[in-house]
């Protein structure tokens, strides 16, 4: 099982990560935390580090209406939230990447039917939005 959803946007770095921001807003969600990786590794580990990794930001993603319901199920959930979406974009490269954690990594940690049918509705929506950064009727 592949535990992301992705898209490939033909998109600036800047004008993908505007579009991803406002694709998951359409969705529902807001975003909760930001972690530049990238000026994480350039003050951790140096400036070749974060030229060899590039642009890469990880976007806490929250529905609160798709939380409260998951945390209600069960408590426990909040180890798995937010959503961690990631837009990325290697040295030199012409597109930028997003990937989404897929929610159903979520239900094979649970036995709990209201927690599948969350990540069902999470996994949707999640899918509307690399279908729309990429796009195109379904993404990858």
């Amino acid at each position: 099982m592949s535990y992301t959803y992705t898209a490939v946007v033909p998109l600036s770095w800047e004008n993908a990560l505007e579009k991803t921001r406002a694709a998951l807003a359409a969705e529902g969600f807001g975003i909760l935390s930001e972690i530049n990786v990238r000026a994480t590794f350039a003050a951790k580990l140096g400036e070749d580090a974060a030229e060899e990794l590039g642009d890469y930001i990880i976007l806490g993603a929250c529905n609160p209406q798709l939380a409260r319901r998951a945390l209600a199920a069960e408590p426990e959930m909040g180890a798995l939230l937010p959503c961690n979406v990631v837009v990325r974009r290697g040295t030199g490269a012409t597109e930028t990447i997003v990937h989404a954690v897929d929610p159903q990594t979520m239900v094979q940690l649970s036995d709990s039917p209201a927690v599948r049918e969350v990540a069902d509705d999470a996994g949707t929506r999640l899918r509307a939005v690399m279908a729309d950064l990429a796009g195109t009727a379904a993404a990858v």
